[in-house]
């Protein structure tokens, strides 16, 4: 609690929570400007008759629920990210700028995400509107009207990415993660008003058994995320004049879960890739579009198939990202060079293949618990058999482990300070 009041009490701090604050109410302000044209109720009935648009509102920070000016939010930035992530295992020119090249390369490679950004929006504001109109959601705007509400859209996708950044530069939480936040909260009230208005007496130890796997999944997540395999690490005695040095013993952490949350927003794309080309579609035949749209909805909705391809989508991508952040043969070669050994395993080949196994095991446990988290709507849907009771376990850990990055980074300038005070 102390720790919890410091912040308030040191002036730089305090002023940057207050502007992280301040940028997030912006953005749901803009979240909740709808385009013209729109009729709500059709609009909900239309979401409601869809699980892939609660997957896209996620990554629009709530904004596509309403149609607002915000409902592609970061959506077309993260695509971007993704597909330049995917581009560093097809071209060595990019892995060389994202990982050799320090700093400077990252910035290079970012800036090629946001201009890859634009054109993202484009196509995704044209198609989805596209979409919309052909099935009645919303009434067909004249030609200007249409390109306004594109460059409205367009434009209100990169003032999102603005305000993102603008939150990352306050160093209390990354900007983006905190958006998507923002929007998983902003549904909490919501939620909460739809349990009470569907209480019965006869559901109270149903709604007694969803609150405990709800606590029991939260400790999970947080288990999951702080899980970490130590691998003790020695390093050899070094004489150097009339000093010795080395001889130290440490060990290397090797996360349980070091891909975080990216192999849910990968699996995630994967599942939306038939909506996207529904809307790519739309652009040039309405009728195909709609056909792509509605297979899109029915393999959705034979929930058996959709959770086990989701199951492995999320277990696939796990391993995936993980081989592409984490080298055994460059932690080998970094640890042999500072002078470092495991215990009983030789340094170079026998100490990458260590690696290698310990990471492969470790990441096994890893990718199962993702996607059980993945799939816990489906199971929770399925055991209770109200609709109302589900615990998206995306958003679960999307919340947690965005928490957790931001407490983080605040323990870390509240540390800074206190040894500054000490000078």
């Amino acid at each position: 609690m102390e720790r919890f009041l410091q912040i308030f009490k040191i002036k730089d701090l305090r002023n940057k929570i207050l502007i992280v604050a301040g940028l997030l109410v912006a953005y749901r302000v803009f979240a909740v400007i709808p385009v013209p044209g729109v009729d709500a109720a059709r609009l909900a009935n239309y979401f409601n008759s869809n699980q892939l648009f609660g997957f896209l509102n996620f990554f629009s920070g709530g904004g596509l629920s309403n149609l607002s000016v915000m409902m592609l939010g970061v959506g077309p930035y993260i695509t971007a990210t993704i597909i330049m992530q995917l581009l560093t295992i097809i071209f060595p020119k990019f892995k060389e700028m994202y990982y050799e090249d320090g700093a400077r390369g990252q910035a290079k490679f970012n800036q090629y995400s946001r201009l890859l950004t634009v054109p993202l929006a484009i196509v995704n504001a044209y198609g989805f509107l596209t979409l919309l109109i052909s099935q009645g959601v919303i009434d067909r705007p004249s030609a200007f009207a249409f390109i306004t509400n594109i460059a409205v859209i367009t434009t209100g996708s990169m003032i999102a990415l603005w305000l993102g950044e603008l939150i990352t530069e306050q160093k209390v939480g990354n900007g983006i993660s905190l958006i998507i936040l923002a929007g998983i909260v902003a549904g909490l009230p919501s939620f909460v008003g739809t349990l009470f208005v569907s209480y019965t007496p006869a559901l109270l130890t149903t709604y007694l058994g969803f609150a405990v796997v709800g606590i029991l999944l939260i400790a999970g997540v947080v288990y999951l995320n702080e899980g970490e395999r130590k691998v003790p690490v020695a390093y050899a005695r070094r004489v150097r004049g009339n000093k010795m040095y080395g001889g130290a013993q440490s060990y290397l952490p090797l996360k349980v879960n070091q891909a975080g949350m990216i192999p849910l927003i990968f699996a995630i794309s994967v599942l939306l890739f038939p909506q996207f080309l529904a809307w790519i579609v739309s652009i040039f035949s309405a009728a195909w579009g709609l056909r792509i749209n509605a297979f899109a909805a029915a393999f959705v909705a034979n929930q058996l198939w959709y959770g086990i391809f989701y199951f492995m989508l999320v277990f696939v991508f796990t391993y995936f990202y993980t081989s592409i952040t984490f080298n055994p043969e460059e932690v080998a070669k970094n640890l042999q060079r500072s002078g470092g050994f495991v215990p009983g395993i030789r340094p170079g080949e026998s100490t990458e293949r260590f690696f290698a196994t310990v990471v492969n095991r470790v990441t096994f446990w890893g990718a199962i618990f993702l996607g059980f988290v993945a799939i816990m709507p489906i199971i929770v849907q399925s055991i209770t058999g109200v609709a109302v009771l589900t615990i998206s376990g995306t958003a679960l850990l999307i919340v947690v482990a965005v928490a957790l990055e931001t407490m983080r980074q605040i323990d870390s300038q509240l540390t800074v300070r206190e040894y500054e005070g000490i000078e």
